[in-house]
């Protein structure tokens, strides 16, 4: 199997994805725009492979020969000679078409150009390259290392042999695939959330429940390990608002219309775990 990666941006799941691949054994190279994203990025890194030494799933030489796999670049001809390259940056498409469209002139014929788009259409990033049939999506969860579900999205012209490699290679890192045969914006994941989250959210806003009992509804009713408010918390609220205005836009189906609440919680700078308080306090 081919073992050279490329992962493009160096936040959370960025990060994420290129620790579990190294820990797999493929030769990474992880590129953001800043070496200060690129030290945060590798030192989150260095101390998940910590935690796991520390509780035994994971041996001190393993982890240090997983870091030793991983290079760092502010230059994006360092993918040039990638067999997969996973994009992971901010979820906007001018953004996306932009990167796809300079690794498009760049990669080897054969290489996968996959994103770890979460709601933006494949087909709409796909069309900023000459070569549809070689992109495709590899949704990913948050946190990397411990979620085992890969989301694999079939663009309009993703070719069978583009997926079936994108699926080899989440499958080599230790992931479950579903594979998303219809490329509808928010795909099957994250239309799920944001509808729950949503309403959840609109329920919440409306006093009909508090977030705690809203959650806790559906646990014990529905044996969620945890409630849609408090996934939003985690994920990030400004994170699900932003995916849900952008199956709304692409779907026009109001049950993906965000409450105003939601939309003054991240104008607050309330947006979760990462701000110290959302739904929650934390």
């Amino acid at each position: 199997m081919a073992k050279k990666l490329a992962v493009i941006g160096a936040g959370l799941m960025g990060s994420g994805i290129a620790q579990v691949s190294a820990q797999a054994g493929w030769d990474v190279v992880l590129r953001d725009v800043t070496g200060e994203a690129l030290t945060r990025g590798t030192d989150g890194i260095k101390r998940s492979y910590e935690k796991f030494v520390s509780k035994g799933k994971l041996g001190a030489e393993q982890a240090e020969a997983a870091l030793e796999r991983i290079t760092t670049t502010t230059d994006l001809d360092a993918a040039a000679d990638a067999d997969v390259v996973v994009e992971a940056v901010f979820e906007k498409i001018e953004v996306k078409r932009e990167i796809f469209g300079r690794l498009d002139a760049m990669v080897k014929d054969e290489t996968i150009l996959a994103s770890n788009t979460s709601a933006i259409p494949i087909t709409k990033i796909a069309a900023a390259t000459t070569r549809p049939e070689r992109v495709v999506g590899t949704h990913f969860f948050s946190p990397v290392p411990m979620m085992a579900l890969c989301e694999l999205v079939r663009g309009h012209r993703t070719s069978d042999e583009t997926l079936a490699g994108a699926r080899q290679f989440a499958e080599s890192v230790g992931k479950t695939c579903i594979v998303v045969n219809r490329d509808v914006a928010g795909f099957v994941t994250t239309r799920l959330i944001s509808a729950l989250v949503v309403e959840a959210a609109k329920l919440h806003e409306s006093g009909v429940a508090t977030a705690e009992d809203i959650d806790t509804a559906c646990k014990l009713g529905f044996g969620h390990a945890m409630g849609p408010l408090a996934t939003a918390d985690l994920t990030g609220v400004d994170i699900l608002l932003h995916a849900s205005e952008n199956i709304y836009t692409e779907s026009q189906d109001p049950k993906f219309a965000p409450p105003e609440s939601m939309r003054r919680m991240v104008d607050a700078g309330d947006i979760g775990r990462k701000s110290g308080r959302g739904f929650y306090e934390h």
